[in-house]
């Protein structure tokens, strides 16, 4: 069977990890993290060096993820339709179209059946769409002095979505090395290249976001299918993943891809 689960990066621990975490630290290491008033609490601070307020969700219990916030989870709509395919008619779809299907083939050389470390290498690509195209249009915005019609919203959404996947699936699969090492250069080359692409032609742009999707609604396909004959082992869903896309408690892995699947249809659709 392939290996699943892995190791937890410090990035993806809840507020309560965090501070045992630091409060092993402290035991072994020493008092700076005492409190000014003499008591030894832990004190979590945010991103910006000031507490928060406590955030709980909605059956009173506190709320554990700094990443995102409890309005900001949503529960995925799987009726969506998995087979709607834009049909390539215009010279920009054919290029986008042809483009996308060239990167399919290294792809599956590279990670072949392994789709719990395919998927965290697509994720740390499809989220660089979106803020891109959230980023220029900001900009434009700002150009014209004129509104964006809503459009720098729906696309830096979707980029925190696909991040969101990203955080998810480094629950359940550990890159290796050379793994962490690619995402580097495709990100770098992906990212330049994108950013020029939609500079030149923002249809072009979005066009291959499209079918870069439809790929990816392809490859999660293939994910269910070895979760399904038993390949992958199909291991609880991590509790991030439970919270975010209000899953029930006993979710599993193959769970969490049928909703990640149905994100991927909609961005497809907006694309």
């Amino acid at each position: 069977k392939f290996p699943v689960m892995g190791v937890r990066w410090r990035s993806s621990l809840t507020l309560g990890e965090k501070e045992q975490v630091n409060g092993s630290s402290a035991a072994a290491g020493g008092g700076d993290n005492k409190r000014e008033d003499g008591g030894n609490k832990e004190v979590v601070a945010s991103y910006w060096g000031i507490k928060g307020e406590e955030v709980k969700k909605e059956d009173g219990t506190p709320w554990k993820w700094n990443c995102f916030r409890p309005w900001e989870t949503y529960q995925a709509d799987l009726t969506i339709d998995l087979k709607k395919h834009h049909v390539p008619t215009t010279f920009l779809d054919k290029l986008a179209y042809w483009t996308v299907k060239s990167l399919r083939f290294p792809t599956d050389v590279f990670f072949q059946r392994r789709y719990g470390c395919r998927a965290m290498m697509l994720e740390t690509v499809a989220a660089v769409p979106g803020m891109v195209g959230g980023m220029l249009l900001h900009c434009k915005s700002l150009r014209r002095f004129e509104h964006s019609g809503g459009w720098i919203k729906t696309l830096l959404d979707e980029a925190e979505n696909e991040r969101m996947h990203l955080m998810t699936f480094m629950e359940v699969s550990q890159p290796r090395w050379y793994e962490r090492a690619l995402v580097f250069t495709v990100q770098g080359v992906f990212f330049n290249a994108y950013f020029l692409a939609y500079l030149a032609s923002p249809k072009l742009a979005h066009r291959v976001v499209g079918y870069l999707e439809e790929e990816a609604i392809h490859s999660y396909t293939e994910f269910l299918k070895e979760l399904d004959k038993g390949t992958i082992e199909n291991v609880p869903a991590p509790a991030i993943a439970i919270d975010y896309w209000r899953l029930p408690a006993d979710s599993t892995l193959r769970d969490v891809v049928m909703v990640v699947r149905a994100d991927e249809a909609h961005h497809r659709d907006v694309n």
